[in-house]
């Protein structure tokens, strides 16, 4: 069964109703077919955007408890490896909630991710600079601001130059 990582933008939008893109994650969400993951951090910064209304942040609670979302516990391995990545790339944006992604991707190994934040989105291409190839599930705007699902491969080398890194990217949804 397909296994995804899910961040925080695209859960507050399935649940807040004014959210730009609820129509889209909505949408997605009942054409997919596998196991969503995400950290207890990404849920509880969820919680928190969700504060305008206590019975959407029930309504977030029970889906979680219907099991339509995977909770990914940290252990002491996972605050070493957040540590490490921390100092490694501290000129790269990357918040404590992006990291315990980054490294449930690497203890599951998952190589796709739903995310609408363009942070975490470039994180994962930079930090994985040195893999073979990964896949990332990404919710971007193209240039008109029409929300498209993309599946973006990537290919390289050692260095995200021109000549090393390319990048196809194939739409899966409008």
């Amino acid at each position: 069964m397909k296994s995804t990582l899910i961040d925080a933008g695209p859960l507050i939008a399935l649940f807040d109703k004014d959210d730009k893109y609820h129509e889209k994650i909505k949408e997605f969400l009942k054409e997919y077919h596998g196991r969503l993951y995400t950290s207890w951090p990404v849920i509880t910064e969820v919680l928190h955007m969700l504060d305008f209304n206590v019975e959407v942040q029930i309504d977030f609670l029970k889906w979680i408890r219907k099991g339509a979302l995977n909770a990914v516990s940290l252990t002491k391995e996972s605050i070493t490896r957040i540590i490490n990545l921390s100092r490694k790339y501290l000129d790269v944006p990357m918040d404590f909630s992006d990291a315990t992604l980054i490294v449930i991707s690497e203890t599951k190994n998952i190589k796709e991710i739903i995310s609408i934040d363009a942070d975490l989105y470039n994180f994962y291409i930079y930090i994985y600079i040195e893999m073979l190839e990964m896949n990332i599930c990404k919710m971007c705007s193209n240039i008109n601001k029409n929300l498209r699902l993309f599946r973006g491969l990537y290919r390289y080398n050692k260095y995200p130059d021109t000549s090393e890194f390319q990048v196809m990217l194939h739409g899966i949804a409008n």
